[in-house]
């Protein structure tokens, strides 16, 4: 029986334990971590007795005998959904993020994460990393690069069109590279100029600091979407004269709070609010494909896979000082 090493995020703090599984059975596989990303939803974790983690690559070592196209060696991530059920209408169409039998982080597989040792999962929720990323540059890709690349490839966004980027954060700098090599145009909204030069490297064709502004120049084109990768309640006053008609609107951080807008100009507009929870195992797939093709990597700080490098690693997220996905290494 597969046992290994886990960081669980207790009431008290960060805690080493022991996970141990059955033997492999089915199309099971056990994967020994090379990387794990930090998540800002870890953070929501952190004292909820669980073990942490969802941004994991490692090698395949062990295997069930169902698995059919795996085999030791092999590197490997995974993200934030660890199973569906299969048979309902969600996972028939594909959308097996909205399965009601779904397992995801924090709640299902409570017992393993990305900051450990190992963990088993099937192998029909594992991807494959192209040769084109490292282990810790593509960990980050797993929640991150595809919660943004969804947003951006699933929902009929076109290539020709003006997308806004609302914070060049954890989430932020990998939609901007995203959207960029997409064709779009892309524009950076953001508190202060700090950032300016940072996005217009990773991609943006401008950028527009909002702070103290009365008014948003964007330029002569409006927005066709709008991507919110802070969790900070918007002045709606600013951002609706910039919005196209129909435009779409993604909260993409996760908030447990309401998300308020104003009614009238969301009829009169015809703007869609569009919420997406992770990345489908086919959304997933093409992302790390378009990712290796073109280059998208994350900005990262690197920390050891261990209680203190849990712990500083959090702490700099929760000061918001990370600069822009913190990567756990054993």
């Amino acid at each position: 029986m597969p046992t290994f090493k886990v960081y669980r995020g207790t009431p008290d703090g960060i805690k080493e334990s022991t996970t141990t599984k059955p033997d492999l059975t089915g199309d099971e596989v056990l994967v020994k971590i090379t990387a794990s990303g930090l998540c800002g939803t870890d953070m929501h974790y952190k004292h909820a007795n669980i073990a942490l983690g969802h941004e994991g690559v490692g090698l395949v070592d062990a295997t069930g005998p169902g698995v059919r196209h795996l085999k030791a060696g092999d590197r490997v991530g995974w993200g934030y959904q660890h199973d569906s059920c299969g048979n309902c209408d969600e996972c028939l169409k594909g959308q097996e993020t909205y399965c009601p039998e779904r397992k995801l982080y924090g709640e299902a597989d409570l017992d393993q994460g990305s900051f450990a040792e190992a963990a088993v999962w099937r192998e029909a929720f594992l991807f494959r990393v192209p040769d084109e990323l490292t282990d810790e540059e593509a960990a980050p890709l797993m929640c991150g690069g595809a919660t943004v690349w969804t947003a951006l490839h699933k929902y009929g966004v076109s290539p020709s069109a003006t997308v806004g980027i609302l914070g060049i954060g954890g989430l932020g700098h990998l939609a901007v590279q995203f959207a960029a090599k997409m064709g779009m145009n892309v524009i950076v909204l953001s508190h202060s100029d700090a950032k300016k030069d940072e996005a217009l490297q990773l991609g943006a064709h401008r950028f527009v600091a909002t702070k103290d502004a009365t008014k948003l120049d964007i330029g002569p084109s409006k927005l066709d979407a709008l991507i919110i990768t802070s969790s900070v309640p918007l002045e709606w006053d600013l951002y609706l004269p910039i919005l196209h008609a129909e435009a779409i609107i993604f909260p993409i951080t996760v908030d447990f709070g309401d998300f308020r807008i104003p009614a009238l100009p969301l009829i009169q507009s015809g703007l869609r609010v569009q919420g997406t929870v992770v990345a489908t195992r086919y959304e997933h797939t093409k992302m790390l494909e378009f990712a290796a093709e073109h280059g998208i990597k994350p900005i990262m700080m690197k920390f050891p896979l261990n209680k203190e490098g849990i712990e500083e690693s959090m702490k700099i997220l929760d000061e918001g000082h990370m600069r822009y996905r913190g990567v756990l290494v054993p």
